[in-house]
C-alpha cells in the first residue's frame, strides 16, 4: 500500500480526499495556505466522519479523533519531503496552479506521483513544469469523495506505465476504480457535464424554466439522482465558471461561452452549498 500521501489544498475536495485517504487507514499531510483554513478543515473532517453512517448504511463506524490522528495539519511544502503520492487540488485556474508544482518538485522524493485533481486543466501543461512529467498525472474525484466509488484518471503526453500502474494501486487502497482517459479539455465528464450545466443555465435567464424544474425533468425523466443545477451547486458555481472558461479558451468555440448568469451569480458570491447560496439555498 502507499503509505504517506500529501494532499494539498483545504477547500471541499482536499478535505474529501484527506479524509477518504485517513479513513483507508493511510497516513496523509495537509497542506494549505492559513491555520484557520486547516482548522476549519479538521473540524469539518470530524463532522463528516461522526455523520458518515448516516450517508452510508454500509460503512463501519470509525472514530473522528482516529481518524484525525492519521492527518498532519500544516502550512509548511517541506513536510512533504517523504510523501510517495501527492494529490494537488487548489483551485481551478492555471496562475495559481503553476506556482504548485515547480514547489513540489524542489520537495518531494523523485519517485514520488503527482496527481491533479482537475476538471479541465492539461495534464500535460502541468507536467511540463516539472522535472518529472512521466510521473504527472490527472485524477478527477467526484463531490462527496468518500462516496464516489469512480475516479476519472487522465494520462497525460508523458504519463508512464508505470505511474498509472501507481495510480491504480492508490485508487485501489482508496477502495475506488479508476477509468483512464487521455488528456483534453475536460477530459470526458467534464466537456460534457459543463456543456448541460451551462445550457441549463441559459433555460432559467431565459425564464424557459426555474432550477427546481429543470432539475425535476432530469430526475423524473431520465433517473439521474440530481439534477444538472444541483449538481452545479455541490460543485460550486465558481468552480463551474473556471472549468467552462478553460474550455472556451481552449477550444476558441463559442458553444462553450459561459451564461451571463453564470458569471453575475459568481460575481454576486452565490457559489452553491459551500457558502449556502447558489440556485437553491442551504442552511
Amino acid at each position: 500500500m502507499i503509505d504517506c500521501i500529501g494532499v494539498i489544498g483545504a477547500g471541499v475536495m482536499g478535505i474529501g480526499v484527506a479524509q477518504n485517504l485517513a479513513q483507508t487507514n493511510h497516513r496523509v499531510v495537509l497542506v494549505d495556505v492559513s491555520e484557520g483554513i486547516l482548522e476549519k478543515a479538521q473540524a469539518e473532517i470530524y463532522k463528516n466522519v461522526r455523520f458518515g453512517r448516516l450517508l452510508d448504511k454500509t460503512a463501519s463506524p470509525q472514530d473522528p479523533r482516529e481518524v484525525l490522528g492519521r492527518i498532519r495539519f500544516t502550512t509548511e511544502y517541506e513536510a512533504l519531503h517523504d510523501v510517495n503520492f501527492v494529490v494537488e487540488n487548489v483551485v481551478e485556474k492555471w496562475e495559481v496552479k503553476k506556482e504548485v508544482y515547480p514547489l513540489l518538485d524542489a520537495i518531494c522524493p523523485p519517485h514520488t506521483v503527482f496527481a491533479a485533481n482537475t476538471s479541465a486543466i492539461s495534464i500535460t501543461r502541468l507536467g511540463g513544469i516539472t522535472r518529472r512529467p512521466d510521473k504527472v498525472l490527472g485524477m478527477h474525484f467526484m463531490n462527496p469523495v468518500p462516496l464516489k466509488p469512480t475516479v476519472e484518471v487522465i494520462r497525460g503526453y508523458h504519463t508512464s506505465a508505470e505511474s498509472m500502474s501507481i495510480a491504480r494501486e492508490f485508487l485501489e487502497g482508496m477502495g475506488k476504480e479508476g477509468v483512464v482517459v487521455n488528456d483534453s479539455p475536460g477530459f470526458v465528464s467534464n466537456r460534457v457535464l459543463m456543456l448541460t450545466v451551462n445550457e441549463a443555465i441559459y433555460l432559467v435567464q431565459e425564464q424557459v424554466a426555474s432550477a427546481a424544474e429543470v432539475d425535476q425533468i432530469f430526475k423524473s425523466c431520465f433517473g439521474h439522482k440530481m439534477g444538472p443545477l444541483e449538481t452545479a451547486d455541490l460543485i460550486g458555481l465558481d468552480t463551474i465558471l473556471y472549468s467552462i472558461d478553460v474550455l472556451y479558451e481552449s477550444f476558441n468555440d463559442s458553444k462553450y461561452r459561459p451564461c451571463p448568469l453564470l458569471k453575475k451569480m459568481v460575481d454576486a458570491g452565490l457559489h452553491g452549498r459551500k457558502n449556502g447560496q447558489g440556485f437553491y439555498t442551504y442552511q
